[in-house]
């Protein structure tokens, strides 16, 4: 069916270029932009997807974020906030910076997403607010990487960084 309506065929091969070498434009920084947000979903091979993953398979994806948060390091180091037994204080915040994602989303509810809520679920984001994951939200990761302005490029380099720190921590963990 999907090969059928994209038009693809049976042999083709999804392929990703994250070399941000290859990018040569940016945005002319005099045009109005006031902010530039690039995000991707991921998921960890060997866990389920968000309808059916099981609570232990959500806090075993968890940890290994956790550990991958630890190793981040320069502009992309921070802390994680797991939602579970979130301080308040914590909570509005990331609420004020319009990071935090929160229950109650009745089409996600239906989906069985939110099963377990919010155990296995929580935010990274790094010291300068450029770079976040959502960790079991809709995607088991979703991988965002913002600022101010246009800068395209930065941007996207960033989030190529970030990538690429996520996978070779993973890989070393499992």
């Amino acid at each position: 069916l999907i090969q059928e309506y994209h038009g693809i065929s049976a042999d083709a091969k999804h392929t990703s270029d994250m070399d941000f070498s290859k990018i040569t434009g940016n945005v002319n920084p005099a045009a109005p932009v006031h902010s530039t947000r690039i995000r991707v979903g991921r998921s960890i091979d060997g866990f389920g997807l968000s309808p059916g993953i099981t609570k232990e398979q959500r806090l075993g994806v968890e940890k290994l974020m956790k550990a991958a948060f630890a190793t981040f390091k320069d502009e992309l180091s921070g802390q994680y906030y797991p939602l579970a037994g979130m301080d308040e204080t914590i909570r509005q915040q990331l609420v004020d910076d319009h990071f935090l994602f929160v229950s109650g989303d009745r089409n996600l509810q239906v989906a069985g997403m939110e099963r377990d809520w919010p155990e296995g679920r929580g935010i990274f984001h790094n010291t300068d607010k450029t770079f976040l994951v959502w960790v079991n939200e809709e995607d088991q990761l979703r991988i965002i990487s913002m600022e101010k302005g246009g800068d395209v490029l930065g941007v996207f380099k960033r989030l190529a960084k970030g990538i690429e720190a996520v996978g070779d921590s993973v890989k070393e963990e499992s």
